[in-house]
């Protein structure tokens, strides 16, 4: 693979309920789950299952998020303050793909959402089950 190759724009579309949010060439790319009803009025915007593929900095210091790296992320994350996976991959066009992966494993179930939260709101998860067709 060249370095062409892995920042170019990919076309895979990700899986069933997501939707491409962002796709920057050679940088970040934002999967949302189900976009249409984390609207407020169903469920809280701010709660909508999300997918980050980024390669910037983890430290936990200002500004280092704008510090590229060399290892490519693939990040569920359940609201803004809650990281469920974060899987690492060694070029952008692998962690594309680990997120569409990743994606799909959420949608089929395979995801263990509650256990991310140290205190989980089980009215929301409940609902969030519903909607994922966990509830069975």
């Amino acid at each position: 693979m060249t370095d062409e190759t892995a920042d170019s724009p990919t076309t895979a579309e990700p899986p069933g309920g997501w939707t491409l949010w962002n796709d920057e060439p050679s940088g970040r790319r934002i999967l949302a789950y189900r976009p249409d009803v984390f609207n407020e009025s169903d469920f809280p915007a701010e709660c909508m299952p999300t997918i980050f593929v980024w390669n910037g900095s983890r430290a936990n210091r200002p500004g280092a998020s704008r510090i590229r790296t060399e290892t490519w992320r693939a990040i569920l994350r359940l609201e803004p303050d809650v990281e469920c996976v974060i899987e690492e991959y060694d070029s952008r066009e692998a962690a594309v793909d680990g997120a569409n992966e990743l994606a799909r494993r959420f949608a089929d179930g395979e995801i263990a959402y509650r256990e991310c939260y140290q205190v989980p709101p089980e009215a929301y998860l409940d609902r969030l089950d519903e909607l994922t067709g966990r509830d069975e």
